[in-house]
């Protein structure tokens, strides 16, 4: 063997040996710690609970009367190049002994008092049964939300997960990215995610629902106004009873239930399609710029008849139908 082979070789071999010696100081930093904690506080009714976490998931459920369960499950990074102060062992260590938990009366905070040395590279995410009757205001900076059985006012963000609520009181829903379901929701829904869908059923109250990004399917139990928008994305709401905003820029509107005030329907490109009850009366007002309007009750004409374009009354007039479409066709039945 030449004296080069040997030479190039060892050369190889310093290389491999210089390459695993670099690794170790990461191989040592990288580390995944995972701790827990648990609490159980005593409340007495009029409870209000506000919980707060960067990076972790939020789930909250009815519990018995006058009593607050709350666990939590840490977890703690290190490597990569991450430098800090304290160890992930250390920082979970830490929080374990003492959990950001406060209670002031009735009041209780989670989450809000976790020393900044303790924030980098730690997520909790919560899980927490609480009386049906409390208040609630949750976030997150990155996780999803599940809350069940809350009859009291909800308040949940993130900035990027989903949303889940059901059998709830009102309800005040916001994602940056992410769907928002919600079902039998007893009062209010205001709903907005800037890429996802949101649906919502068995809403006794008024809804408020936008998206940039996604379809839009409510239906409504109760009485109370109706604002919906989508950027992309079909619009459906189901049994409707006050006044009506729907519009979406791309994609059609499907709209049934009684008109107890106002409708202004619109769809940049799509079908508008209607459905009321029997006798319904109403003043219209539709047009479409590429598309047919078709009507399955008499209407008396104000003004010329034009295929893309009528206004009049029907069965003795009511509260205004505005409906446009840039492209797509207009059915009210």
């Amino acid at each position: 063997m030449s004296d080069v082979c040997v030479t190039r070789r060892r050369a190889a071999a310093v290389l491999v040996v210089a390459f695993v010696v670099a690794a170790v100081p990461y191989a040592a930093e990288a580390q995944r710690v995972e701790g827990s904690f648990e609490r159980t506080l005593t409340v007495a009714g009029g409870t209000a609970i506000d919980v707060t976490t960067g990076s972790g998931r939020i789930e909250v459920r009815q519990g018995p009367a006058g009593r607050v369960e709350i666990s939590g499950r840490i977890t703690a990074n290190d490597g990569w190049g991450r430098r800090t102060s304290l160890s992930a062992e250390e920082r979970v260590r830490r929080i374990e002994a003492a959990p950001p938990v406060e209670q002031a009366g009735n009041t209780i905070r989670i989450g809000h008092s976790l020393p900044e040395e303790l924030r980098e590279g730690v997520s909790i995410s919560y899980t927490m049964t609480i009386p049906g009757d409390s208040t609630l205001r949750s976030r997150t900076g990155s996780g999803s939300q599940q809350i069940q059985g809350i009859k009291g006012e909800v308040n949940a963000g993130t900035g990027s997960g989903s949303l889940t609520f059901r059998d709830t009181g009102g309800v005040r829903g916001a994602t940056g990215s992410g769907s928002i379901t919600a079902d039998e929701v007893g009062g209010a829904l205001h709903a907005t995610t800037g890429s996802g869908s949101i649906r919502a059923s068995g809403v006794n109250g008024a809804i408020t629902a936008k998206t940039g990004s996604g379809g839009i399917e409510v239906e409504q139990t109760g009485g109370g106004d109706v604002d919906v928008s989508s950027g992309s994305g079909t619009v459906r709401l189901r049994g409707v009873r006050g006044a009506v905003r729907a519009a979406t820029a791309s994609g059609g509107v499907n709209i049934e239930g009684q008109l107890a005030g106002e409708w202004r329907l619109s769809a940049a490109s799509g079908s508008v399609r209607i459905a009321l009850p029997p006798g319904q009366g109403f003043e219209l007002d539709a047009g479409t710029g590429s598309g047919r309007i078709d009507v399955s009750v008499p209407v008396t004409v104000t003004g010329t008849i034009d295929r893309r374009s009528l206004r009049g009354t029907v069965q003795g007039g009511g509260p205004l139908l505005h409906v446009r479409t840039s492209s797509g066709s207009i059915q009210i039945q």
